[in-house]
């Protein structure tokens, strides 16, 4: 063996030992991929039934508000039918009542008075 067959001997080992060096990274580099690509699966997996309790959580709270929008809307409507109601009865009895109200008390200070001053005058003689 010749000098030139010894170092390319060397060189072919060292070649060798590097190559196996950077196998051990590698290696673990694509097991990190795997990793990675399971986690991402299970992710995914795990994803889609929360997804679809979400947009059926989604669905049922619009119905009820389209239900709790039909209640204000209800509700709405009672209370113009109330200030009307109330309004037509102010306006029917509100008027008389007052003036029967003020008749009755226009008499009891006529007769209050009445009383007061005929007492003063009894006094008086």
């Amino acid at each position: 063996m010749s000098a030139g067959d010894i170092a390319g001997l060397i060189a072919a080992i060292a070649f060798v030992l590097l190559v196996g060096l950077m196998a051990v990274p590698l290696l673990k580099l694509g097991r990190t991929f795997d990793e990675t690509t399971r986690t991402i699966r299970r992710i995914a997996d795990d994803t889609h039934p929360l997804l679809t309790e979400v947009t059926t959580t989604v669905s049922h709270t619009n119905d009820q508000l389209v239900k709790v929008d039909e209640i204000t809307t209800q509700a709405s409507n009672v209370a113009t039918n109330v200030s009307a109601l109330t309004a037509l009865f102010a306006a029917t009895l509100g008027s008389p009542v007052v003036k029967v109200a003020a008749f009755t008390f226009g008499v009891r200070q006529a007769i209050q008075g009445r009383r007061t001053h005929g007492r003063r005058g009894r006094r008086a003689a």
